[in-house]
């Protein structure tokens, strides 16, 4: 079994979709008033770190509340396993940021590529549970076209409002 059918297999999907939707947001509001690269890094791992805490505590807490007794060490890596899930998922925009640090591209080619990347993995999540869930293919189209209109719609109220 390859890695992505593992992943796809996993509750990481739910968590990396999540995440990108926090990160594709973070972009956008940020996009009108583009502060430098550095501070796009910083602002999306920032971001990530402080999303991941709070995944990681109320995941902790709720567990414990609903079963009435502490984590234990197997049950306190999955939650972590899934938590490290939204953490890429907000920060994989930073990668963008950084090449425009680096000089490869212009932060606003950044910004492009940041908006455009995490739509498109929303979209792919949406295609690949349509076709995995038996769906056809433009079931599954649809079912992606579905997803991605979230991030689409992120995309288009920044649009409006300015």
């Amino acid at each position: 079994m390859s890695w992505l059918e593992r992943h796809l297999g996993s509750t990481q999907v739910s968590r990396v979709m999540y995440g990108a939707i926090i990160g594709l947001a973070l972009v956008v509001a940020l996009e009108s008033h583009p502060p430098g690269p550095g501070v796009m890094v910083a602002s999306l791992l920032g971001t990530a770190v402080a999303v991941g805490l709070a995944e990681l505590y109320s995941e902790v807490i709720g567990t414990e509340v609903r079963t009435r007794r502490r984590v234990e060490r197997a049950r306190f890596h999955e939650i972590a396993t899934d938590v490290g899930a939204v953490a890429f998922g907000v920060s994989f925009p930073a990668v963008f940021f950084l090449l425009s640090a680096a000089g490869a591209m212009e932060v606003g080619t950044a910004f492009e590529w940041a908006k455009w990347s995490g739509l498109g993995l929303i979209g792919f999540y949406g295609f690949c549970a349509g076709r995995l869930s038996g769906m056809g293919l433009a079931a599954a189209f649809i079912q992606a076209i579905t997803a991605a209109a979230i991030g689409g719609f992120l995309i288009g109220l920044k649009a409006l409002v300015h």
